[in-house]
C-alpha cells in the first residue's frame, strides 16, 4: 500500500469503507472507555506537579483534544500501513502487491457487469476476450469443437477428446494468473523436443491430462480455469464429435476443418456431421440469459459458422433478447473469404441460418492501411461499404486494429467499441423512432 494508491481504498464498491467505519466506531468506543477510567483516576488521585506539564494542561482543552486526535490518527494510519504490508507480502509476490487495490476493485465491480456471450474461435475470439474481461467477469466464451489440425487434431484423434486448442487460447486470454504461468500454458514444444511431444502445446497437454484424471472434459475445463483464476466460463458449443465439411463452387465437397482453406475453390456452404449434434445445454442457457451476444471475429467458415450450425445454438441466438453484435474481420482469409467485404461476411452467416436477422449491429474496422498487405499473405483489408445491404443491422465503423499489427484486432479498442454499442443500444433505438414520431399528425 504505497502513498500513491492509499486513496484508492476509498473507491466505491470495494466493500472496504464500511469495515473501516466499523473499525473507527470500535476505536472511538474504546477511547471513551479509557476516558471514563482516566477521568475517575484524575478525580480521586493527587498527581505530582510534573504530571500537569507532561499532560499539557497549560494548553486549552480543545487544543489538547485536536493534538491528541492528530497524533492518534497518524499512529493508526502508520500501524494499518505496516500491517497491510506485512499481510500482503505473505500472500502475494512483490510484483503484484502494488496492484492489490486494482484487483479488489476489478473483482467487486466486474461482477456487476453485463452478461456477455462471445461466439467464435481461433485468435479472434481470444483477442476479444482479452479486452472484454476489463469490463465484466460475467463472460461466456463459446468455442468450436471442429478443429482437426495441429496439436489439437492429434490429441483429438489419439485421445478421443474435444480439441483443446481454442479452449486453451480462451483460458490464456481470460486468466488472471501470473504472466509466467500464462506463458507456460501457451508454450509449444518445437520439433526437436522428441517424437510424441513435438508440436504440442503445454496447455493442450495440461487440459487433456486433467480430463484423463477427472474423467470428464467439461469438468476438466472448469478445473483448469479455476487453477488459472479465469474470469468467466469457457464452453464447447457441443459435446459431440464434429466433422466440418464444405460445399465448393466447383461442386466438390471437402471434409475436415484443416482441409477447407486449401480446397482451391470458393466456398458456397459449410455443414457439420453429424447434422443433429445438439448444443451444449450450458451454452443455450447462457445465450438466453445474456445481455450482449458477440459473434466473431474469427475465421468465418471454420471458426464462427461451425458454432452457429450446431442444432439449437443458432436458434438460441435468434431467440435471445440480448443485444447482438457481429464483429467483421479486418482482413480477408485466403481460401475462405477472398474478396469479401463486411456485408458479405454477415450475409454468409444469415444464409446459413435460414436468412434470419442475427445481429443488431455489424461492427467493422475503419482504420484501413494506406499500403497494401504483402503479396505472400494473399489477403486484403475488409471494406465496409455504407450502401451495402446489412439486412436491417446497423453498420458501425470504428478503429479496431492494433497499431503494430494492422491486420489484427486490438483487444482494448475492440472491446471498447463493442461495449459502446451495448451501452448506446437504447439511444440508437430512440433515435430511429424519432422521425416516425415527428411524422405523426398533431
Amino acid at each position: 500500500m504505497s502513498r500513491y494508491n492509499i486513496s484508492k481504498w476509498l473507491y466505491f464498491g470495494l466493500h472496504i469503507k464500511r469495515w473501516l467505519f466499523v473499525l473507527l466506531i470500535g476505536v472511538v468506543i474504546m477511547g471513551l472507555g479509557f476516558a471514563y477510567l482516566l477521568r475517575e483516576v484524575y478525580a480521586t488521585y493527587v498527581f505530582p506537579g510534573w504530571v500537569s506539564t507532561v499532560t499539557l494542561q497549560f494548553m486549552p482543552r480543545w487544543v489538547r483534544g485536536l493534538l491528541f486526535l492528530t497524533v492518534a490518527s497518524g499512529i493508526t494510519l502508520y500501524g494499518a500501513w505496516r500491517l497491510n504490508r506485512s499481510m500482503v507480502s505473505a500472500l502475494l509476490p512483490v510484483e503484484r502487491q502494488a496492484q492489490l487495490v486494482e484487483q479488489i476493485y476489478s473483482q467487486r465491480t466486474q461482477g456487476r457487469g453485463p452478461k456477455i456471450v462471445a461466439i467464435g474461435g481461433g485468435t479472434g475470439l481470444s483477442t476479444l476476450l482479452r479486452g472484454l474481461k476489463r469490463y465484466t467477469s460475467n463472460l461466456t466464451a463459446v468455442v468450436t469443437v471442429a478443429d482437426d489440425g495441429g496439436s489439437s487434431g492429434l490429441l483429438r484423434r489419439d485421445m478421443h477428446v474435444i480439441p483443446p486448442g481454442d479452449i486453451r487460447n480462451c483460458i490464456a486470454a481470460l486468466a488472471d494468473a501470473e504472466p509466467l504461468v500464462t506463458r507456460l500454458f501457451q508454450y509449444r514444444f518445437d520439433q526437436d523436443a522428441g517424437q510424441g511431444i513435438a508440436g504440442h502445446s503445454f496447455g493442450n497437454l495440461f487440459i487433456v491430462a486433467m480430463a484423463e484424471v477427472i474423467g470428464n472434459m467439461e469438468v476438466a475445463i472448469r478445473e483448469t480455469s479455476r487453477v488459472l483464476n479465469v474470469r468467466g466460463a469457457i464452453l464447447p458449443s457441443t459435446l459431440a464429435d464434429l466433422t466440418l465439411g464444405a460445399v465448393l463452387m466447383d461442386g466438390r465437397t471437402v471434409r475436415g476443418e484443416s482441409n477447407i482453406p486449401y480446397s482451391g475453390s470458393p466456398i458456397t456452404q459449410v455443414f457439420i456431421e453429424p447434422a443433429q449434434a445438439l448444443v451444449n445445454p450450458e451454452v443455450a442457457r447462457a445465450l438466453l440469459e445474456a445481455d450482449l451476444i458477440v459473434i466473431g471475429p474469427g475465421s468465418l467458415y471454420t471458426s464462427v459458422l461451425p458454432n452457429l450450425l450446431v442444432r439449437g445454438l443458432g436458434d438460441a441466438v435468434i431467440a435471445s433478447t440480448a443485444h447482438k453484435v457481429y464483429v467483421s474481420n479486418v482482413a480477408t482469409q485466403h481460401g475462405e473469404t477472398d474478396g469479401y467485404d463486411a456485408a458479405a461476411h454477415y450475409a454468409a452467416i444469415r444464409r446459413h441460418l435460414r436468412g434470419e436477422r442475427v445481429a443488431d449491429v455489424v461492427l467493422a474496422n475503419s482504420n484501413l492501411p494506406a499500403d497494401p498487405l504483402p503479396d505472400e499473405w494473399q489477403s486484403q483489408p475488409v471494406l465496409a461499404p455504407g450502401d451495402a445491404d446489412y439486412a436491417g443491422a446497423h453498420l458501425v465503423l470504428a478503429d479496431l486494429v492494433a497499431p503494430d499489427h494492422r491486420y489484427r484486432h486490438d483487444p482494448e479498442r475492440l472491446a471498447a467499441a463493442v461495449m459502446r454499442q451495448y451501452y448506446e443500444r437504447d439511444l440508437r433505438g430512440l433515435a430511429a423512432s424519432l422521425p416516425a414520431v415527428a411524422e405523426e399528425p398533431a
